[in-house]
């Protein structure tokens, strides 16, 4: 078999990506352009993807392609149904991402709770030096014992996330955003309820029809002037054009974003150009990206491979 890894690059440094080796004639590709992709499909058997889009062009123009692996979980870039109608299998990986999004939640929250920007440039520039008192206490820092802790989407991050909460001391609230998901460990409330009583609002839902644009303005004036909100989730499903202006205008205390509506952000939008920008914490969608996740993610691609050629 032949097999293609269209994008290795959005897999960093992992140390055991040359696993796929045994189990085929690999070509491996940093980066694939949409322009590129039929091309380096031709002759190819199996296709490996995380971000590179295999749509129905595409498929019609891979004519060995028998299995496309998504180098994730979601799917959204490659066109299934139309690959199952061309008897092509699609595979993802679940799961493996699930302690790294979850502590990376937590990063973000005792980012804003225990103020470690601002602390951390207080101590390296010299104004600690010169105190007058052996603690620095001139923004105040949170516990989260105590604190009503709002989840939006408890899926299996959210529930991850959730059941920390609970270690902290959180009293935890959720909405499902399918209506579907109902948890008895945990309070369910409206998007409304949560948002107007929890401290710490945490997004793990996918971005679709539902979800998407769903915190505006109008939910964010809901929120408690010191409550927080945190998206791990999906670019989307904030708007934030409207989550910049609540910042400014102290609608409330913090946020701390993993995801952007357009990756990699771009230079105009309205959240690198907050006034208030100490009340808000980014990071550049690697929430995912522990190495124990990028390993665990490789090991689920080299399975689905296997699996398919022992059918």
């Amino acid at each position: 078999m032949t097999i293609a890894f269209l994008d290795t690059d959005t897999m960093g440094n992992v140390p055991n990506l040359h696993i796929i080796d045994s189990l085929g004639k690999v070509v491996y590709y940093p980066v694939t352009q949409p322009h590129q992709t039929i091309e380096r499909l031709q002759g190819v058997d199996i296709a490996i993807t995380c971000k590179v889009v295999i749509d129905r062009q595409v498929i019609d123009h891979a004519p060995d392609l028998k299995l496309i692996c998504a180098a994730a979980t979601g799917i959204n870039h490659i066109d299934a149904d139309y690959a199952e109608q061309k008897g092509i299998l699609v595979k993802n990986v679940a799961g493996y991402s699930t302690y790294s999004v979850a502590q990376h939640t937590f990063a973000l929250i005792l980012a804003l709770y225990h103020q470690i920007p601002y602390y951390d440039q207080f101590v390296k520039d010299g104004r600690y030096s010169q105190h007058h008192i052996f603690s620095g206490m001139d923004r105040d820092i949170t516990e989260i014992r105590g604190k009503i802790f709002g989840i939006i989407g408890l899926g299996t991050i959210g529930k991850k996330v959730a059941e920390i909460a609970t270690v902290f001391g959180a009293e935890v609230w959720y909405y499902s955003t399918s209506g579907k998901n109902d948890n008895p460990l945990y309070r369910r409330v409206s998007l409304e309820e949560l948002l107007s009583h929890a401290d710490i609002v945490s997004i793990h839902a996918p971005l679709n029809d539902l979800t998407r644009n769903l915190i505006t303005y109008d939910q964010l004036r809901l929120m408690k002037p010191s409550a927080i909100i945190i998206n791990t989730g999906r670019g989307g499903i904030i708007n934030e054009a409207d989550l910049a202006k609540a910042i400014d205008n102290d609608l409330i205390a913090g946020a701390g974003l993993d995801v952007f509506t357009r990756e990699p952000i771009l230079p105009d939008n309205p959240l690198l150009h907050v006034q208030k920008s100490a009340k808000l914490v980014l990071s550049p969608h690697n929430a995912w990206t522990s190495l124990e996740a990028r390993k665990i993610l490789i090991e689920g691609i080299a399975k689905n491979i296997r699996e398919f050629l022992n059918r």
